[in-house]
């Protein structure tokens, strides 16, 4: 399993995707939801970017049933995927307890667990992109600062699991592990 982190256009996506550049049969596992046109773009532009023999998965649970035949696999990204779930358990929220906070970080990397552990069972690889979030402002809002925190812990959480990660900055990757 590969981590890349960077920050938001640091070019994470572009060398996470170079790392399968030689390889047809990869599958793109896609967390974005298309809720508003700006999405919409975003998701076009990630599809424009990849290689069209690529199989797409869309999900932000049970991500174990991504996996059949191939051997190589892309999650973009862990931010949206932890951003889905906290929107699920946490809804119209304006306070967000540490009860909540903690179910969203647990069901976060239970789901990247299950499907690495599934991957392992195929001898398969996994490349996951995230943000570094703790390199920006600081969220003016409660239900901001507590994503900011729980995606902070994710990324501890899964970098530890992690054979190799990654941060990006300025389009160039510096492998920290």
């Amino acid at each position: 399993m590969i981590l890349v982190t960077g920050g938001a256009r640091s070019g994470k996506s572009n060398f996470a995707q170079s790392l399968f550049d030689d390889d047809k049969d990869v599958v793109y596992i896609a967390t974005s939801r298309i809720e508003d046109s700006e999405m919409d773009e975003r998701v076009l532009l990630h599809k424009a970017n990849r290689p069209n023999e690529w199989r797409t998965f869309e999900g932000t649970y049970d991500l174990e049933l991504a996996v059949g035949e191939e051997k190589k696999y892309l999650l973009d990204c862990l931010t949206v995927l932890t951003s889905n779930i906290m929107f699920d358990l946490s809804k119209d929220m304006e306070h967000i307890d540490m009860e909540v906070q903690n179910k969203v970080e647990n069901t976060t990397v239970s789901q990247i667990t299950k499907l690495y552990n599934k991957l392992e069972k195929i001898d398969g690889e996994l490349v996951l992109v995230t943000n570094e979030l703790g390199y920006s402002l600081v969220p003016e809002n409660h239900v901001g600062r507590v994503f900011r925190d729980i995606q902070g812990r994710v990324n501890q959480r899964i970098a530890t699991l992690s054979n190799e990660v990654y941060l990006v900055c300025c389009g160039i990757p510096v492998k920290i592990k």
